[in-house]
């Protein structure tokens, strides 16, 4: 079959079977492509659309992308289940199988040192969002009496702003106290940048958003101490995903050859 290779990730070999009927990136079903002790898992491609000039285009087209997303997190999340991989980044594309093989001998002593690091080992993502509205937060709202006077309207800005900053700091204490002890249950973690509501849609104040890398073996204690904390704060509410692959420790991308 003719085509781009469209590269999905790089693990080492492996002898479960990814399940049946699986469709990658423009429905192409991957394949392993074994070199030097490693796997590449790869799957044809459309140079009309995953040309370097295609590209650049496509990346502008919101359905488009998504669309490739899905399908690139589709296989991921196949190997995940069987193996351990090292994703590489959305839209990885190479012009034949031996662009392929440079990369892998390239990157070879990179790659096995993050595939050593992240072997046994998923991510888990856990997020903690602010619910409640200060005002909101003790009982059903009361319609605020109408300020008799200036300085009645400065006192009850001042107590919306004390109970605005009451809130934040028990929102970042108990973000960090439960950081802080997912932590010391995983192998590693990252925190990432809170997310702008406007953009995930999720409702609510992002105050963490951190993932951790965690032992297959001991993932199921790191599941239980998360639903441990749900309840611990009135007006917060954490959110856990996963397992998946470990994207935010694998630290090694290859930067895609122009076709």
């Amino acid at each position: 079959m003719t085509g781009l290779r469209y590269v999905y990730a790089v693990c080492r070999p492996f002898d479960a079977v990814l399940k049946t009927q699986l469709t990658g990136v423009a429905g192409d079903p991957p394949r392993l492509l074994p070199h030097g002790g490693l796997v590449a898992v790869v799957s044809h491609v459309p140079e009309a659309d995953f040309s370097e000039e295609a590209l650049r285009a496509h990346l502008e087209d919101l359905d488009w992308l998504s669309g490739t997303a899905r399908a690139h997190q589709q296989v991921i999340d196949a190997l995940t289940a069987v193996t351990t991989p090292l994703p590489l980044r959305l839209a990885t594309v190479f012009r034949d199988d031996s662009g392929v093989r440079v990369m892998m001998e390239e990157r070879e002593e990179a790659f096995r040192r993050t595939l050593d690091r992240l072997d046994g080992r998923v991510e888990w993502g856990v997020k903690v969002y602010v619910e409640t509205e200060p005002e909101k937060a003790s009982g059903p709202a009361q319609p605020a009496p109408k300020p008799a006077s200036g300085r009645d309207y400065l006192r009850q800005r001042r107590m919306q702003t004390r109970a605005n900053e009451d809130l934040w700091t028990r929102a970042e204490e108990f973000a960090t106290r439960l950081h802080e002890t997912l932590s010391a249950r995983a192998d590693d973690a990252r925190l990432h940048a809170p997310q702008n509501p406007s953009l995930s849609g999720a409702a609510g104040r992002n105050v963490l958003n951190a993932a951790y890398l965690v032992r297959r073996d001991a993932s199921e204690e790191f599941v239980e101490n998360v639903d441990r904390t749900k309840d611990d704060v009135p007006g917060m509410r954490v959110e856990l995903t996963g397992p998946w692959a470990a994207y935010s420790f694998a630290g090694e991308e290859s930067p895609g050859e122009g076709p």
